[in-house]
């Protein structure tokens, strides 16, 4: 108890230092209503000039970077449809290079006279063969005429 008496002692008598008389900030904000309804702002005609022509350069900057990234990527694109075509030209290609092979094989007449000579077929007779005239002029009518064929039985 003696600590708590001497502490309050100790509180009561006045020290030798001088308080300052500033303490810092208060701790108490007093609201203050700002009316700035009368106010009116003054134009400036070059700050006005300014922030057009900074607007319009903003604008032509954005429509050239757009110009600029449409042309890359439409080249990208046709990089692709080039490759794509490319491909189905070389695939177009082979398949032409097998139909030819496949016509020349089926045209071969030795393949032709085997086939013919299992289905019972035989050579032609003198005059069954009729030649057509090649050598024509296709730009003139031709007279039709009636020859007479001979059919001969295989039987």
């Amino acid at each position: 108890m003696s600590a708590a008496v001497a502490a309050i002692i100790g509180s009561a008598v006045p020290s030798n230092r001088r308080k300052p008389c500033w303490l810092g900030t208060p701790e108490i904000y007093f609201r203050k209503t700002i009316d700035n309804s009368r106010l009116v702002k003054v134009e400036d005609p070059r700050r006005a000039r300014e922030m057009k022509q900074f607007g319009i350069a903003l604008c032509i900057l954005f429509a050239l970077v757009m110009g600029y990234a449409l042309q890359h990527f439409r080249a990208i694109e046709y990089g692709y449809q080039i490759e794509a075509l490319r491909s189905q030209r070389d695939g177009l290609l082979e398949m032409n290079r097998a139909l030819r092979l496949e016509d020349a094989s089926l045209r071969d007449p030795e393949r032709i006279d085997v086939m013919a000579r299992k289905l019972g077929l035989q050579s032609p007779q003198p005059g069954q063969v009729m030649h057509l005239d090649v050598n024509a002029d296709t730009g003139m009518p031709v007279m039709a005429s009636v020859t007479p064929i001979s059919v001969v039985s295989a039987r």
